[in-house]
């Protein structure tokens, strides 16, 4: 075995395909049961004789079970391994989808996808790390950018898939239909995972997560990383939840359906994430990052038109830019925690913690901005979280680089 094999896995290997196609799929399933409700609100409130305000705990509670859950299996990983959890997240996430598509009363399905929101957080609470370990240093941001592009692939078939299934069978049945292609990709994931090759295994001690929690919270780069993430995805989130409100109203007057159509941008995301990786992997990720911050700006800016061709224009580029961003922000936070010395699972559970916080918080904002100033003040909300997000981007050019203690790519 070469020198070169032994800092991890190359493009053009089988095993660098294989963790692709594992995470890829992965990714997917993740962001499929995480959002599966959410174009069945209203079906869920009939069904269940809740109010629209209620039927949203189907969504949050799984986010809320996924947040907290980040700080727990970050440190767990480093004492089972990384592709332990990976596997038990996606086969214990099958497994509840398909009891949410049976769920007798109301309750019993928030029960049901709290636990769902927990076990999913296996994933997104290593699979960075996972990379940062298993692949060679001049593939990582391509890599990552190829997992953060599964997850806008799955948030999209999220929302496209299951509410023409609901429409035609009903609620039950769309459910089911996301937990079979979760099942599917829980095979994939099973069969494709290659083991970890240099992965070692720390014996969890009180004492030891608190100082892994203390490191990962002193380097002020691995901050900065943290807000970016929240503010990117709170500005994306916000825009998203009240589109639909604006594209239903005067001047364009829209059906829900072809509102909702407006989720194929999320397609755009795995390009953009994938080539800003590949961007990123010749040119560095602090030249990138500011550019995405941009692009999702200048998208959020073109949605003040009262053009329809140019408002989705707008929604493309802020998909495209947010994505870049996460894609970047998600693998930086490994590689710079593993030079710091901190824990990178640790580290990209506090990123991920904070994402999901922004996207909760931020998020509701852009509802909130809507019935009080219309769209100008969605827009004001999107905006002034990107334009914290490019400061935040410009500000972690500007904080040296580490060098890490093994071979890796400078973070």
């Amino acid at each position: 075995m070469t020198t070169v094999e032994h800092q991890g896995h190359l493009p053009g290997t089988a095993e660098y395909r294989r963790v692709l196609t594992a995470l890829f799929a992965a990714g997917i399933a993740t962001f499929v049961l995480l959002y599966d409700t959410q174009a069945l609100l209203p079906d869920l409130a009939h069904a269940f004789h809740v109010s629209p305000a209620e039927s949203t705990l189907s969504v949050s509670a799984t986010t809320v079970g996924l947040a907290v859950a980040l700080l727990v299996f970050g440190p767990l990983s480093e004492a089972l391994g990384r592709t332990v959890l990976i596997r038990f997240s996606m086969a214990a996430s099958a497994v509840l989808a398909l009891a949410c598509a049976a769920a007798p009363t109301w309750d019993s399905l928030i029960a049901i996808r709290l636990l769902a929101g927990v076990a999913l957080a296996g994933l997104p609470a290593v699979a960075t790390a996972y990379l940062r370990e298993e692949m060679h240093p001049s593939a990582q941001a391509r890599a990552a950018g190829l997992y953060i592009g599964g997850t806008a692939i799955g948030g999209m078939a999220a929302r496209l898939v299951t509410a023409p299934i609901a429409e035609a069978a009903g609620w039950r049945w769309a459910l089911l239909a996301a937990a079979a292609l979760s099942t599917a990709c829980a095979v994939v994931v099973a069969v494709t995972l290659p083991p970890s090759r240099h992965f070692v295994a720390t014996r969890l001690r009180g004492r030891t997560v608190l100082a892994m929690q203390r490191r990962a919270l002193a380097d002020p780069a691995l901050l900065a990383l943290y807000a970016l993430g929240a503010c990117a995805v709170g500005a994306l989130v916000a825009v998203f939840n009240a589109v639909g409100f604006r594209l239903t109203a005067a001047p364009f007057h829209l059906g829900v359906g072809l509102v909702s159509l407006i989720f194929l941008t999320y397609s755009l995301g795995t390009v953009s994430s994938t080539v800003s990786g590949r961007l990123a992997d010749r040119l560095g990720r602090r030249a990138i990052a500011p550019i995405g911050c941009a692009v999702a700006f200048g998208g959020v800016l073109l949605t003040l038109t009262g053009s329809l061709p140019v408002v989705i224009v707008g929604i493309a580029a802020l998909t495209v830019g947010f994505f870049a961003v996460h894609g970047l922000a998600s693998g930086w936070v490994t590689a710079r925690s593993h030079a710091s010395g901190a824990s990178p699972s640790q580290a990209a559970a506090f990123y991920l913690f904070s994402y999901y916080v922004g996207s909760s918080v931020f998020g509701n904002m852009g509802g909130r901005a809507w019935s009080a100033d219309g769209w100008p003040g969605v827009v004001t909300v999107a905006g002034s979280l990107l334009g914290i997000a490019g400061v935040l981007a410009l500000a972690l050019r500007r904080i040296p680089p580490l060098v890490p203690p093994s071979p890796a790519a400078v973070p």
